[in-house]
């Protein structure tokens, strides 16, 4: 039976990809997670009591805790959602983004390096057990913001804007060292924007969403413009999933979902459907540094390993909208908390 790591599981991809890992594989899991205000167990209820999943409590940058678990489980695959993610939170204190994204992910790796090597070849390299692999979660906000034309190829320079896509991308040059230093088998997945179930309601959809059954404004910064490739929980967690096991070693796979739309585009979607006035929407000062556009090529991952995204944006913007309807006590718990 593998063993898997899966960090900030109680998030809101973590929490989808647990779910499905336990549903899909005779795996055993391990969630690591922090639970700060974008944590939520009661995310993980389905799967709280099967014997294939264990919840730990705790934080990625903890170099005991990290290690002890390595020492217990003996994890054959790590797949690192952990993070800081929220930009504007970044702006406010980037210091929480640094710690968490990538000294985390450095701690993470230094345990599987350490977990994993089992001798050296005859040029002094570390030689690895069998069957291992280290996944970096990461966006494409690393590449930073595109022009009216063009998109993000896994070739396109790193060049992000805010804090929280620098620590993104640190975390990412991080992991890329230790595959070229220690031949340590790593990937690192990009994603586009994620939308569905269990999103944390300071996101636009579900913020949007949330705020229009409440018939409260729907705050938009600066024209409404920004224009953004939306992927679907579901699909991404398939992607990571198909990385992970079949991934060339040490490479970079783009994972988008051919959904370009803008930022009030959604927000109109999502009065149409439920019925509601444009006059709720508010535009309010553009975030600092907003970059403009995103588009993901993924190419890569499609002609490679055969994935590709199942959902159009039609069909899972109906789901999600649907979604929020039905465990709005869900939504009103996690904003009590928040």
């Amino acid at each position: 039976m593998k063993r898997v790591l899966i960090t900030g599981g109680a998030g809101f991809i973590g929490s989808n990809f647990v779910k499905m890992y336990i549903e899909k594989y005779d795996y055993q899991v391990v969630n690591l997670d922090l639970l700060t205000y974008a944590g939520n167990l009661e995310n993980l209820d389905d799967v709280k009591t099967n014997e294939k999943y264990r919840f730990v409590k705790g934080s990625i940058y903890d170099v005991d805790l990290v290690n002890s678990l390595f020492d217990e489980e003996n994890f054959d695959y790590v797949i690192n959602f952990a993070a800081e993610s929220h930009v504007d939170r970044s702006i406010e204190d980037p210091s929480v983004f640094i710690r968490t994204n990538v000294l985390g992910t450095q701690v993470l790796l230094d345990a599987a390096k350490k977990n994993w090597v089992v001798g050296k070849d005859d040029l002094g390299y570390p030689i690895y057990r069998e069957g291992v692999k280290f996944l970096q979660v990461s966006t494409d906000e690393v590449y930073g913001t595109l022009g009216k034309t063009g998109l993000f190829t896994e070739k396109t320079p790193l060049a992000p804007n805010s804090p929280y896509s620098a620590s993104k991308t640190s975390a990412d040059l991080i992991v890329r060292s230790y595959s070229e230093t220690f031949k340590m088998p790593v990937n690192i997945t990009r994603c586009s924007n994620n939308y569905g179930p269990y999103q944390f309601p300071e996101k636009l959809i579900p913020l949007m969403i949330n705020n229009c059954l409440k018939k409260e404004s729907l705050p938009v910064y600066g024209d409404g413009m920004q224009i953004r490739d939306w992927l679907y929980v579901e699909d991404h967690c398939e992607a990571i999933d198909v990385v992970l096991h079949r991934g060339r070693i040490g490479e970079v796979y783009n994972v988008g979902g051919n959904n370009e739309k803008a930022n009030i585009e959604i927000v109109k979607r999502i009065i149409a459907s439920l019925n509601e006035t444009e006059e709720l929407i508010r535009y309010v000062e553009d975030r600092l540094g907003h970059d403009r556009r995103y588009a993901i090529d993924n190419t890569k991952i499609t002609e490679e390993l055969g994935w590709a995204p199942k959902y159009t944006f039609e069909q899972g913007i109906v789901d999600t909208i649907q979604w929020y309807i039905d465990n709005s006590e869900w939504m009103r718990q996690v904003l009590d908390r928040g």
